[in-house]
């Protein structure tokens, strides 16, 4: 049974996504501000799969969390939650190491959608292939994926990437030179079942922070270009 940390200070909205994800079978524990979530995280024996950070929290703010959990993991699915709709708000979390990011009022539905979506990618991005089954190698300039064992390394060292950014990368390397529009990538790495909709807003900032991550100048990408009216593509040979 996957695990889910749930931060949230408001006890009715905090009792919703507990009793809805515990429904849809996860195994939930619930903090009520930002420092008692650090404190599970740290004291937990089993691991959490993914967390569902509040933004708006006493002692520490979700972002706060967020970017402490990052520092720590690179692999735990992580979901914002905010009332605020104004795009800052969701590129600051987006940029502390959030994989998705949901503006209160949601449904259940939407709410397990995201979730369940969020697990699957993990689980693409840690599942192994069987014994004796060779890597596949993707390889573009310094570059070189492993799909054994999920790994994007640059001159060898192997990068530090979320869920998210691996899969990003993975389709940028399959599809080289290919403009993919932002509704093409949502659909592709951030596909939802029951209709759930994800913010093309997303994409733009994964890119940006993939492109921290890989490119030797951000600003001035050589690698994934942003291809105007549409998308990004990946350039590398």
């Amino acid at each position: 049974m996957e695990r889910i940390l749930v931060a949230e200070d408001e006890a009715v909205i905090c009792e919703f996504i507990v009793v809805n994800l515990k429904r849809s079978g996860y195994d939930v524990v619930a903090a009520c501000d930002g420092q008692m979530a650090i404190d599970l995280f740290e004291q937990d024996q089993t691991g959490f799969g993914a967390m569902i950070l509040d933004v708006m929290m006493p002692k520490k703010d979700g972002l706060e969390v967020c970017k402490y959990v990052r520092a720590k993991d690179s692999t735990v699915g992580i979901i914002m939650l905010s009332a605020k709709s104004q795009e800052i708000d969701k590129v600051s979390g987006l940029m502390a190491g959030a994989d998705d990011y949901l503006t209160k009022p949601f449904s259940p539905s939407e709410l397990v959608a995201r979730v369940d979506a969020l697990f699957r990618r993990i689980a693409a991005c840690s599942e192994k292939c069987d014994v004796g089954e060779p890597s596949r190698f993707l390889k573009s300039g310094p570059f070189e994926l492993d799909s054994n064992r999920k790994t994007v390394s640059k001159n060898g060292v192997v990068l530090e990437l979320t869920p998210m950014e691996y899969e990003l990368m993975k389709l940028f390397l399959e599809h080289k030179r290919t403009a993919f529009s932002r509704a093409d990538l949502v659909e592709r790495v951030w596909s939802c079942d029951n209709g759930a909709e994800v913010d093309e807003k997303v994409v733009d900032v994964c890119v940006r922070r993939l492109r921290v991550k890989i490119e030797d100048e951000p600003s001035n990408p050589f690698y994934i270009f942003t291809v105007w009216g549409v998308g990004y593509r990946w350039e590398g040979a």
